[in-house]
Formats: structure tokens, sequence, C-alpha cells
């Protein structure tokens, strides 16, 4: 077996100096905006986004004239949009049950799904004002029944984005603020004089903002730690140079520090692929930014075999994995550690990052090895009960309970145990002894 890089990106060690410099800075923004609120969140939006208003909070009213800026036609589209997202959250959520079973006679135990009572969901909109991301994150808390959902996005070249703005709304959003970057992310999780704090944070953002939820996890929970955007595409030569191009620099475009991976077992179609996205980078209009995603963190793997290319996959674990072989299902079998699979020359990432219905806010940086993507599960939280009917299964359960406590020498617990096999079982247990 032989894995050959055509094409390598930037080192390890270089990737996780730039992580160093964006996690300092990060440190230092929030603990600003613990300490100063309000007034720390309007100096970093003036000086980063130019953006300073009377109140970051959009009014009902502002809401209703940013949304009757659009076309009949935008608005329908960002209406199907949610439509698809909503159809498969609600299909996700019904398949989560509450369960309660009699596991003896006597011992009921259970589970219940309830929603998040706060979310912060974030939608970028840095370079592109990002209105998917509001499908995503906002429209999938709301089918999962999020009592409070607050959005945040940045203003996009000076002033609200009206799409982005109506696509929070028609998600569910409660409120929704023209704040972006760490203050965002910094206001929602820690809470000012005029943001109450939310207890979990979503969303995609660029590092500043995905190193500020690292950060602020276990203060608020988050969805996944995420980064750049990944993409990786397995093919073989049942496709062509221009696909495999096309959809490595479809979403090397997101940010300078995009990796976008080609993994494939023909020489051909790896060489005539590196020839064919150096083509269309003098026609993107967003080559600046696609090449030098591709220029420091492209690559292009060759491999023996099929079985080689998935081990190399499922160690790289992408973001994206565009799958466009002779054998696809099989990598849908086999593929374990990856954020989400396109399946298929007909599909590609674009759709699922857009408007196909599956979130597109998925792991990164090898996250894949231990988590999926956010879905309407990631806004529920699964607590457990139990309860005990009858005084004979009090009896039974509370004298396993004290027999185990005392091997492990709890004895305060054995005596909550105990008090039970007492008054309910009829027996006299010495304090601070195990039952018989």
């Amino acid at each position: 077996m032989t894995i050959t890089y055509l094409k390598r990106g930037k080192s390890e060690e270089d990737r996780n100096r730039d992580d160093a410099r964006t996690r300092s800075v990060v440190e230092a923004t929030l603990q600003d905006i613990e300490t100063r609120g309000d007034a720390a969140i309007r100096e970093l939006s003036e000086k980063f986004d130019g953006y300073a208003p009377e109140s970051f909070r959009l009014t009902q009213d502002q809401i209703d004239e940013l949304i009757a800026q659009l076309s009949p036609r935008e608005l329908e589209d960002i209406k199907f949009a949610q439509e698809q997202v909503r159809i498969f959250a609600q299909a996700q959520r019904d398949s989560m049950l509450d369960i309660e079973v009699e596991t003896r006679p006597g011992v009921i135990l259970g589970h219940k799904n309830i929603p998040v009572q706060s979310v912060g969901c974030y939608i970028p909109g840095g370079k592109f004002p990002m209105v998917a991301s509001a499908h995503m994150s906002v429209a999938t808390a709301s089918v999962a029944g999020v009592p409070r959902i607050v959005a945040c996005t940045p203003p996009f070249k000076g002033k609200p984005n009206p799409a982005v703005i109506a696509a929070m709304h028609l998600g569910g959003a409660h409120e929704i603020y023209v704040l972006g970057g760490i203050q965002a992310v910094g206001a929602m999780a820690i809470g000012t004089e005029t943001i109450n704090a939310v207890h979990m944070l979503v969303g995609p953002g660029n590092a500043f903002v995905a190193e500020a939820k690292r950060q602020l996890y276990g203060r608020v929970g988050i969805d996944l730690f995420a980064g750049p955007t990944e993409t990786m595409v397995i093919a073989d030569e049942t496709v062509d140079a221009e696909l495999c191009a096309t959809d490595l620099l479809g979403q090397a475009e997101h940010g300078y520090n995009s990796p976008a991976v080609l993994l494939t077992n023909s020489r051909k179609l790896a060489e005539d692929t590196m020839s064919e996205v150096e083509r269309l980078l003098t026609i993107l209009p967003t080559a600046e930014t696609a090449a030098a995603s591709w220029r420091d963190y492209g690559e292009v793997i060759l491999c023996d075999s099929y079985d080689e290319m998935l081990a190399v996959a499922n160690d790289i674990a992408s973001e994206h994995v565009q799958v466009m072989t002779d054998r696809d299902d099989w990598f849908l079998d086999n593929m374990t550690c990856y954020g989400a699979l396109f399946l298929g020359p007909r599909t590609n990432v674009a759709n699922g990052d857009k408007v196909i219905g599956t979130n597109h806010t998925l792991p990164t940086k090898k996250a894949g090895r231990y988590t999926g993507g956010l879905w309407v599960g990631k806004f529920l939280k699964t607590h457990s009960y139990q309860k005990i009917t009858t005084d004979e299964a009090a009896a039974e359960i509370g004298t396993y309970c004290s027999r185990l406590c005392m091997l492990e020498g709890f004895v305060g617990h054995a005596e909550q145990a105990n008090i039970r096999v007492r008054r309910y079982g009829g027996a006299n247990i010495a304090y601070g002894t195990a039952a018989e």
C-alpha cells in the first residue's frame, strides 16, 4: 500500500502557531466583556464593524422594514430552504421518544427529552451574509421547542443584511441583535446590562468565534468545536477533473484557511484536477480567497486502492466528504469519521450548505471521530427519572444498594438505603452496617 501526496498544505506546526495567537486575543476580549459589559461590546463593534447603533437589538418595526426590502422570489427561496430544514429536523425530533419502563415489579425508570431553555445562535456575515446558517440553527432550535432563541449576526457592509434578518425572524428567533464576532458570542454567553445570558451557544464562525465558544464551554453548552470549513472529494475515474475541481474550490472560497482535499486512486484524475483548479482560479470571482486556501491548505492524495482511500478518509475525518466513485454506498456503509457525506455526482456540498435539509453546522479538525453535527437533538437534554411504587420493591432494591454502598465504603449512602429497608421491609439493620 502506498499513499502519495501530490500536493500538501501547511504543516500541523504552522496551524497550531496560528491557533495560539487566536487563543490569546479571545481570552483578553472575553475578560473585557465580563468586566465592562455593554461598553466593551460597543467598542468592539465600532472597532471591527464600524457599527454602534443606539441599540444592537432590532425592534419588530426594524425587522419588518428589512424584510420588506427583499423581493418576493428571495423570500420564497428563504421559506423553501427553511421548510426543507424543518421537515428533516421534525422527522429527527419524532424519532426521539420519551420512555418509561418497569424493570422489576414496582421499579419504574424513564427519561424525558427537555429543550434547552435558552440558546444563542451565531450567524456569520463577514465576507458573505450567511443566510443559510439562520435556517440551520434558529429553525432547528425552533423545531426542538427552545422557548428563548437569541440570534446575533454582524452588520454586512455597515448595516443589517435584510436576507439574514428575514431568515432569523422566519426561523423563529425571539431576539435579534446586529452584533458580530467575539463580542456577540461573549455577550450571549456571559450576559451584559442589556443582553441576558443564554444556556447554550450554536453556530459557525471564524477562528475567533470558534475559539470564543471553546473558551466559554462549560459556562454554557455549545453545539460542537468548529474550525474553518473543510472539504474532501473522494473520487475515481468515473468522474472528471472539472467536477472535482469545482467541488474543491466551492468550499475553499469560504476563507483563506479552508482545507480542501482530493483523495483518489487515479493519478490521471489527480493531475488533471490540479490543472483544472488552476484554470478555474483564473475565472472564479472569489479566487482571491479560494486561491489562498488551495495554496496553503489544499492537498491531493493518491492511493492504491479503495480500502486505502477509506482508511485515509477516516483518519482525516473531514467536515464535508463528497464521494463520487463506482461504489458510493460502500463508502456510506464503511466510513465512520466525518461530518456529513454527499453521495454521487448529482449531489454536492452546496446543497447541504444551503437548501437540501440536512444541517450544515458540522464537526471539523477531526471532531467527526467523536461527534456528529448540529441537529435537533443537540437542543434537547435527555433527563432520567426513577420511581419505586411498592414496599417490596423498596426493600429489595434497598438491600442490594446497602451492600454495594458498604462495599465502596460509603456509609452515608448505605443509610439512605437502610432507612427504607427498615421502614418498608421491616428489617432490623444496625446503623452503619450492610443489609442482609
